[in-house]
């Protein structure tokens, strides 16, 4: 069933021409649907517009890039979305090497080892949920949603979202790591977007207890023992 609320919106930022504005939010609850995480975290869930016209007008082509940071043995942010045919770097600003890597889902890259201060880039050029792991730190890990529209965004801790995309017919989709299939499409759907805007009813989004499922490292063998890096990386310095 297409969703036709429509609202007009008053004040703020002048949108380019032919530009609408998409509004909601997503409330992370317990698998049971009955408990939200109030006063929570409702970020990482990844929504976008399919537009259900191929034809449909689209930003001008160009070079695309983003950035996820590796930082106190964290890669940031958690969940990065982009475009197909966007270059991500993987800039490291730990004192330490690191070795970002995907062997699972979306696509396979390795960046191989790479020193304190440098940076390392990948082309991601087709659609999926990628899966990033560091070869050397078992506890790193993120996501990067390779979407084929530009019309995205990722909800932050409010779980808020906002996609200004062209008026038009698209099919709404959203992804959250710890979210089952079952539940994230009985929450897709066709939306009409006018030009006036449009702003959803919010959503609630069931999610799996998080579980720190030990994964295997590039070449599918178990991570060794905890280690100090300046053993294996001598002259290196916090």
């Amino acid at each position: 069933m297409t969703w036709l609320w429509r609202i007009c919106f008053s004040g703020g930022l002048a949108l380019p021409a032919m530009a609408a504005t998409l509004t909601g939010s997503v409330v992370l609850v317990q698998a049971d649907e009955k408990s939200s995480r109030k006063a929570r975290d409702h970020s990482g869930v990844v929504v976008w517009l399919e537009p259900k016209d191929p034809e449909m007008t689209r930003p001008a082509a160009g070079p695309r890039r983003a950035v996820m940071e590796q930082r106190n043995k964290t890669f940031l942010p958690h969940v990065l979305a982009v475009e197909v045919g966007t270059t991500v770097d993987f800039p490291n600003f730990d004192p330490i090497f690191h070795n970002a890597f995907s062997n699972y889902d979306g696509q396979v890259f390795d960046v191989h080892l790479y020193a304190p201060n440098t940076t390392k880039k990948v082309l991601f050029r087709r659609p999926g949920m990628v899966r990033v792991f560091c070869n050397i730190h078992s506890t790193m890990s993120a996501v990067i949603a390779v979407l084929p529209t530009p019309y995205y965004a990722v909800t932050g801790a409010d779980g808020a979202f906002e996609i200004n995309a062209p008026p038009g017919a698209y099919r709404f989709q959203l992804w959250h790591e710890r979210s089952q299939a079952e539940a994230l499409s009985r929450l897709e759907r066709a939306i009409a977007l006018p030009t006036s805007g449009l702003v959803m009813p919010q959503m609630r989004l069931p999610e799996q207890a998080f579980l720190a499922v030990p994964h295997k490292n590039k070449y599918g063998r178990d991570y060794p023992p905890q280690r100090d890096d300046h053993v294996y990386y001598p002259g290196v310095r916090r």
